[in-house]
């Protein structure tokens, strides 16, 4: 496929605003498969494929945290690290409503508002992360820098053990 023909999402319109360089990497896809199926379908390796998983807090507010695909994201770890008692993982049916984004399409660039957004420290090591385009079926590969600027995110370790 062109790169020409591409139709952007609002992420790569907002990476592109902002002159940061990415790749997208596309794939076929009717539905929402996880995280693993996609990297090995573009055959990514698992360490440098990251999703993008939203909680809310007992303040109501919600918080977007941005993870390894193989890791679990540590409920307790990530409430302290923005400040809640507790966190939970919002239901799947919500996830548009609040990030304008669908399940598989969800990105921490370009939500419908600014959500406190911690990216997990191990993306720090990496020269480039893969994450979500904000489409089903469009991933994004950039400089973990570049994402933490673009979603106004933070570095914190938030995953299990």
């Amino acid at each position: 496929m062109a790169k020409s023909k591409e139709i952007k999402t609002n992420a790569m319109r907002i990476l592109d605003r902002m002159k940061i360089l990415y790749e997208a990497h596309t794939y076929e896809c009717e539905e929402f498969v996880d995280a693993l199926q996609i990297a090995d379908m573009l055959h990514l390796p698992y360490e440098k494929v990251y999703k993008t998983l939203v909680t809310v807090g007992n303040s109501k507010n919600y918080f977007v945290f941005v993870i390894p695909i193989d890791k679990e994201l540590d409920l307790k770890k990530a409430a302290k690290v923005v400040g809640e008692k507790s966190l939970s993982m919002i239901h799947v049916k919500e996830i548009q409503q609040v990030t304008g984004y669908i399940r598989g399409g969800c990105t921490a660039v370009g939500m419908k508002k600014q959500y406190v957004t911690r990216i997990d420290a191990s993306a720090e090591k990496l020269e480039k992360i893969v994450v979500s385009g904000g489409r089903i079926g469009t991933q994004l590969e950039l400089k973990p820098e570049d994402l933490r600027k673009a979603a106004g995110a933070e570095y914190a370790d938030v995953v299990a053990e």
